[in-house]
């Protein structure tokens, strides 16, 4: 590996607790001319309906959506970039594939020096800012935890009241018995409790980009450099 990840930069010394698969997935940077690439089922998906209105919301700009399911095959792309404002930043791109079509959740993440932390850009254009707090968990998973929530549009730029967010908690682990990665997501709202929640399993392998550009579907239509 080359300079260190951002995920390396945020977790510090806890860095090196994680599994040697989580410290590959999350260990590399621009600079070392790899992606991981994933592909695995959801187990169950599920949504809360009464907050069916504002996921269709972010559906068009690929934040979430109000589908559930059993069952669901899904894919997983994370390559590195340095964006246009020269900061290191990792992609996200979901693809979860209902039998009435795919749905995509995607996001880019950059290490913040302004906030010491990972700053998660949710959706296509940026527009969500969402810090996030990580740790590692048990048995060297990685446990990522939502805080403060911006909103960027043209000059308009602030801060969501923390009753109109979703907390979102993230936990990756490997299950060395299985061979395979495994992942819980769930999203809860002070008024409306639980939103959102996914969990299932996933293999991903560490592949050679050999000069190739990222896909242009896996990043942002526009970049935000507000922060």
């Amino acid at each position: 590996m080359t300079a260190a990840s951002i995920y390396e930069r945020a977790l510090g010394a806890e860095f090196a607790k994680l599994h040697p698969r989580i410290r590959q997935r999350f260990g590399f940077s621009s600079g070392d001319g790899v992606a991981s690439i994933g592909e695995g089922v959801m187990e169950r998906i599920w949504y809360n309906k009464w907050a069916a209105a504002p996921l269709w919301l972010g559906t068009a700009r690929h934040i979430m959506f109000p589908k559930a399911g059993e069952g669901v095959p899904f894919t997983i792309a994370n390559y590195a970039y340095e964006d246009a404002f020269g900061r290191e930043t990792v992609t996200w791109s979901r693809r979860f594939r209902f039998p009435e079509g795919v749905r995509k959740f995607d996001a880019t993440m950059i290490y913040s020096r302004q906030r010491r932390r990972i700053v998660d850009y949710l959706g296509t254009k940026q527009h969500l800012a969402v810090d996030l707090e990580m740790a590692a968990s048990p048995h060297g998973g990685i446990l990522i935890r939502s805080g403060e929530q911006r909103f960027y549009e043209g000059p308009l730029g602030f801060r969501f009241p923390d009753r109109l967010t979703g907390r979102a908690e993230v936990h990756e682990w490997y299950d060395d018995e299985a061979g395979r990665f495994r992942i819980t997501v769930d999203v809860v709202n002070p008024l409306l409790g639980p939103v959102f929640r996914y969990g299932g399993w996933f293999r991903a392998a560490t592949v050679p980009m050999a000069g190739r550009r990222v896909p242009g579907e896996a990043k942002p239509t526009r970049e935000e450099y507000r922060e």
